[in-house]
């Protein structure tokens, strides 16, 4: 197969749109991705959306849903996981780790991109909530690296089963650990997403 190297037109950022989105749903990372659409010349502009102040960066009001909806979906694929565990599927278990891997990475990196730098900028007159947004983020950089951890040291168990004796306590304390910041983030951190006044 041959790769060439090829460049866009500058006038078009909506190709670069279009290849991102198609490199993205070849290569795995977001599957049920939309596919993008140009808006339409006689589409209305938005009213004026509201950005956190010193940035370009707007409120989504879809976000916290998204977010949430990712919560749901690391879940469903963790129970996923749990159960191709007890019927000793190791093979289905690796192949979970990595879905459930991707699917973390692309949650995190839309809380670090999307909400966390809009909330510095947005809470930064209230030193309380600052304060407490900071800890949430410190907080999961440092559950961040022991999930990475983990899948790190299990993405091979299906061809190494003596991996197993370990895994199901290991397994149970990222499930607690998911848990308990899922129940943080949707009833703490999330409803100081707002725009901003």
């Amino acid at each position: 197969m041959l790769l060439t190297w090829f460049s866009l037109p500058a006038d078009r950022p909506d190709l670069l749109e279009k290849t991102m989105f198609l490199f993205d749903l070849l290569f795995g990372n977001k599957k049920h991705a939309p596919v993008p659409v140009a808006p339409s010349p006689t589409a209305a502009a938005p009213a004026s959306v509201a950005n956190a102040p010193g940035t370009t960066i707007h409120h989504d009001s879809r976000l916290v849903e998204t977010l949430k909806e990712d919560h749901r979906l690391l879940i469903d694929i963790y129970n996923a996981i749990d159960a191709a565990r007890r019927s000793d599927s190791l093979l289905t278990v690796q192949t979970r780790l990595e879905q459930f891997r991707m699917v973390l990475q692309d949650h995190l990196l839309k809380e670090n991109v999307r909400l966390y730098v809009y909330l510095e900028h947005v809470l930064n007159g209230d030193p309380v909530s600052h304060q407490l947004m900071h800890d949430f983020r410190h907080e999961m950089d440092g559950i961040g690296r022991v999930v990475v951890g983990f899948l790190g040291k299990y993405r091979q168990i299906g061809i190494h089963p003596e991996l197993a004796a370990e895994f199901a306590t290991d397994f149970a304390a990222i499930g607690e650990a998911l848990v308990g910041r899922i129940r943080r983030e949707e009833d703490t951190l999330y409803p100081m997403y707002a725009p901003p006044a």
